[in-house]
């Protein structure tokens, strides 16, 4: 069983695992389809993700636009992260509200994130191993982001400005409206 931790955006729950440790080191569920359900709802994952990054690296905010849209359970498996969603859905009370969260190898804290919301995470650490499962496969002419640094949203990335490692095209990126909700 999980330990389920309610956020102050409806929807975005952070789940921690049981962790059974002893002298040889620890083990734990990582992921169980009937936890899951049972904590959060039936989900499909269809595709995992993984990435390595560098401290000072900071990846998103990102979201498939419909009929592509992606539920996430992302995690830290190495490092640490401050991982970030920002509420784009259309008649949200939460629109343009963000939740953070440190997710780390440590911690071994999950992050769910539904269907709805812009995703991305800076590195804390001097690296990260960073995986998410997503319930919809990439679609290339779905694929937009917002530009993370917008001041309208406020959100502290952990990383000083002069030392983000951004994309090109996360540099690109433009302002979130709301006339970008979905």
């Amino acid at each position: 069983m999980m330990n389920i931790i309610k956020t102050s955006i409806e929807g975005l729950l952070i789940l921690e695992p049981r962790i059974f440790e002893d002298g040889r080191g620890y083990f734990f569920e990582s992921y169980s389809q009937k936890d899951f359900d049972a904590a959060v709802g039936p989900v499909r994952f269809v595709q995992d993700n993984e990435s390595f990054s560098s401290y000072g690296v900071v990846r998103g905010l990102h979201f498939q636009r419909p009929p592509y849209t992606q539920a996430k359970l992302v995690r830290c498996v190495s490092g640490r992260v401050l991982d970030v969603a920002v509420d784009i859905r259309r008649d949200s009370p939460t629109f343009m509200q963000h939740v953070s969260v440190e997710l780390s190898g440590n911690n071994k804290r999950m992050f769910f994130i539904p269907k709805g919301f812009a995703h991305g995470f800076s590195v804390l650490g001097d690296h990260a191993v960073f995986q998410y499962k997503c319930d919809e496969f990439y679609h290339p002419e779905a694929d937009d982001g917002f530009l993370l640094t917008d001041p309208s949203l406020n959100i502290d990335w952990g990383v000083p400005h002069d030392a983000m490692i951004l994309s090109a095209k996360d540099l690109g990126r433009r302002r979130i409206t709301p006339e970008d909700a979905i």
